[in-house]
Parts: structure tokens; sequence; C-alpha cells
């Protein structure tokens, strides 16, 4: 097989293609290919064809110049072949671009092979669901993302609606999951608006809040062994206005690490912490109160030094 991209460069390789049961070989690309390489046979003999194709072109076949006239390839020299104009194509369908955003007429769209190739796959991949498995007939996967579908922008745009609702449906699910997992006698923080010295002065400072009894844990009765990313689900976890500086640069650095790591890891890792600052903490503070501590929050959270070492294996 000769397949060439973009130039005049060539690769070959060889492949093997199914021809289905007899009867049906028609319905298959390899039963096909086979029917134009006997029908086509007895021309590549007279016009020397080294590929499948092989014609008889006459005068009103351009782009043939006067007298050429034979068996010949005619994809040796162009891949569109004689006669056939995309442009005066795009011109009987009255094919324009998108209105001008001064209002005036839009232009002639321009069409050639590769735009329509990537019309069809993208309406492919679109009808399936965005199924790549299913949506590469004719590439593998990577040649169809690469090739046609990562520069496409409606398909950037379908895929970041499609990523979004899943990140939204993954968020919710954690989410809820959360609120079922907490038991309301030992597991919500203690929440106070307002800065509150006497509580914090019977406690111990942890990394972004303060623990009322380090000394017993409230579901074990013993001193308290947890990672401090597990205070957010304690009831000796106590939140004033003083720790909102620090809550906010902990959020911005789990935002960070959201990027770094996949998905599943980060919401396995960091998920349960953030979930219970975003929905049980955060809320109880007011936005004019949460203004004023984001432009006192640190730009280290010490995430790195209260992580517990597995953790980060």
């Amino acid at each position: 097989m000769v397949k060439r991209r973009r130039g005049v460069g060539r690769w070959n390789d060889t492949v093997t293609w199914e021809i289905g049961p007899p009867g049906r070989e028609l319905h298959t690309p390899g039963g096909l290919y086979l029917l134009l390489h006997r029908l086509m046979a007895r021309s590549r003999v007279f016009s020397g064809s080294v590929s499948l194709w092989s014609i008889w072109r006459h005068r009103l076949l351009p782009p043939f110049p006067a007298g050429a006239i034979g068996h010949a390839d005619p994809f040796a020299v162009d891949l569109t072949g004689p006669g056939v104009k995309f442009d005066a194509w795009g011109a009987r369908h009255d094919l324009t671009t998108d209105a001008a955003p001064d209002g005036s007429n839009p232009p002639r769209l321009p069409v050639h092979m590769g735009r329509l190739r990537t019309s069809i796959e993208v309406r492919r991949t679109r009808h399936l669901g965005g199924h790549l498995p299913s949506a590469a007939r004719s590439n593998t996967i990577p040649v169809l993302f690469r090739n046609y579908l990562r520069g496409d922008p409606t398909t950037i745009g379908w895929a970041q609606d499609v990523i979004g609702s899943a990140l939204l449906d993954a968020e919710q699910t954690a989410l809820a999951a959360h609120r079922r997992s907490l038991d309301p006698v030992t597991s919500s923080p203690v929440v106070l608006p307002v800065t509150a010295d006497a509580p914090r002065a019977l406690g111990q400072e942890t990394g972004w809040t303060t623990c009322t009894d380090p000394d017993e844990h409230p579901r074990t009765g013993q001193p308290c062994r947890s990672s401090f990313l597990d205070c957010f689900h304690c009831s000796n976890c106590l939140v004033t206005t003083d720790h909102l500086p620090r809550l906010l640069g902990l959020l911005a650095t789990l935002r960070e690490r959201r990027d770094r790591l996949g998905e599943q890891q980060w919401w396995q890792r960091y998920g349960p912490a953030w979930t219970a600052i975003r929905h049980d903490i955060l809320v109880r503070f007011t936005p004019a109160q949460i203004r004023h501590a984001q432009r006192l929050a640190p730009t280290d959270a010490i995430l790195d030094l209260v992580e517990n070492p597995w953790e980060r294996t």
C-alpha cells in the first residue's frame, strides 16, 4: 500500500483487509478494493501504473492537455484527480464562510479535500458521542485526533462541553458521597465567623485550623494521629476568621495540584478536604470576609510539610 499525505513524500506499508463472507464482499473495503483491482487490471498493462488506478482518458477530461488520450493513472500527479473542481462544487452549493462583523456579504468558503475529510470525521465522531474507537474507521485513534479533530473549533467546543459536564458530575458525586459519610456529631468542624481567642487558647494550632482537643479524638478517644487534611472532618476542628487567609491559600494550592494530578488521584487525595472547605466552611463567612482574607492569603500553603509522606508516594 502506498500512502501519501501532504506533499511528495511516500511511505509504504503492508496491510490486511477483511473482505467479508462469500456474497458480502462488496460490503467491506477489502472486497471493494479487489473489485476495482480486477476491473482495472487490463488498463494497468497499457499505462504501466504502479497503483490500483488506471482509466481511459480523452480530451473532454481536464486537466489533460490536447492529444493526451489513452490509459493513465489519474492520481499519479495530483491526488484530486481529473475533473474534480472543489471550488466550483462549493459555488454551486452556495457554500460561504460566517458572516463578517461589519455585515458585508460573506466570502465563498474554500473547499478542498482536507476540509471535506475533516468535516466527515467530525460529523461521524459527534454522531457516535465522541467515542473514538467507534469513530476511527479509516484511521487509528491517534491519527484521527491529531490530523482531523484536534484543531477543529466545533470539536473543541463540543469536547469542552462534554468534559465540563463530566467534571461537574464527578464533583457532584463526590460531594454527595461526602455528605453521606459525614457524622453530624463527630465529623463536622466548628465554624465561628468571628475571631475566637478564648477557644483557640484552649487548643493547638494545626496547619490551617485549631484543634480544641488533640489528646482525645472524638471517634477513637485516643490522641489524634490523623493528617492535618483530616481535621476538616473532625468536630475538634475550630475555624475562625483568623484562619481564612490560610484556608484560601490552601485552596489555591489544591487547584494547582489538580492541574498536575489526574482527576481520580486528586479526588482520592484532596477531594474530601476541598469539599469540606468549599461547602462546609467558606459558606459560613460573608463575601466581604472572604475578599478581605484573599488579600492576606499566603503564597505557600505548606502542604508538602503537613502531608503524610505515604500520601505523596
